[in-house]
């Protein structure tokens, strides 16, 4: 299966690619200028080997595009670097993960968070977090260490209180609706989000599952200001610092934006959600998926 960094050494590769045909020359004579061995040009085209820094000058440098370098330099600079196995990045157990996000969360300023399904951590209550992050030392197998990887989880939610930040929060309905724990624990996440609408430097929209949509749903991602883009997949996260690539998802947001509602509507819309889970719990029925 194609990894991600696989296919944004592709995708580079066909970017050069274009503009060495661009410059009139053939691979050969590039490698020629170069002082490569031809077969070199071919790998880093067809994305099978990733140009280092100095490559990337020496192609620009023959195929006279110096007005690119430093959009590519940074695509190079993060492109192994950009997909990291959640089950690597879980083996010393879940706390240390937690941690690890402390440093980007408390120099970020605004923050655009989009999620599908579930409910984003910087909202989420102790029992939410905790059914959560069982259910990954279980499925990962990672160290047991429960109890203190929820603690750090609510701890990074600081910096809703601190600071000069501004939140938007885009989330699908369905992610009111997606069961994590019990009722009790539904019920309580749903209160919880009612009460951080309230704060000023948080906008919290929803887009309604029978909505018209200016954009279509897709894996959650969070962009930390103008210069990274995290997309978490099921097997692992995905590190986005190009910033044509940051383009796309701001681009993206604000269509999600465009399709969500916002104000007394959306809370209207958590508040019908919690109705209904509560009834249903009151009646001993499953609250709605």
């Amino acid at each position: 299966m194609t990894t991600p960094a696989q296919e944004a050494r592709q995708a580079l590769g066909a970017r050069l690619k274009d503009l060495r045909k661009d410059a009139g020359l053939t691979g050969r004579a590039l490698a020629h200028a170069a002082g490569w061995h031809e077969a070199k040009v071919s790998k880093i085209e067809h994305g099978k080997q990733n140009p280092t820094e100095a490559d990337l000058r020496a192609w620009y440098l023959h195929c006279n595009y110096p007005d690119q370098l430093p959009d590519l330099t940074a695509t190079v600079r993060h492109i192994e670097a950009m997909y990291l196995e959640w089950r690597r990045e879980m083996r010393t157990g879940q706390k240390r993960l937690q941690e690890s996000f402390v440093p980007l969360w408390e120099r970020t300023q605004l923050f655009r968070v989009y999620e599908p399904g579930l409910i984003p951590g910087i909202f989420q209550t102790a029992e939410y977090a905790t059914a959560i992050i069982s259910h990954n030392i279980e499925r990962f197998k990672t160290p047991n260490d429960l109890e203190e990887a929820v603690a750090a989880r609510v701890e990074r939610q600081r910096v809703l209180y601190t600071g000069d930040r501004r939140f938007l929060i885009v989330l699908e309905e369905q992610a009111l609706r997606t069961r994590v724990g019990d009722a009790q624990t539904m019920i309580g996440q749903l209160d919880r989000l009612l009460a951080v609408m309230s704060l000023q430097r948080v906008s919290l929209r929803i887009i309604p599952s029978m909505g018209d949509r200016k954009a279509w749903t897709s894996e959650g991602f969070w962009i930390y200001d103008e210069g990274k883009v995290i997309v978490e997949t099921r097997s692992a996260v995905l590190t986005i610092s190009q910033p044509r690539e940051i383009a796309v998802y701001a681009d993206v947001f604000g269509r999600l934006q465009q399709s969500a509602l916002y104000g007394d509507k959306a809370r209207a819309v958590i508040a019908d959600v919690l109705a209904q889970t509560t009834a249903s719990t009151e009646h001993g029925m499953q609250p709605p998926r």
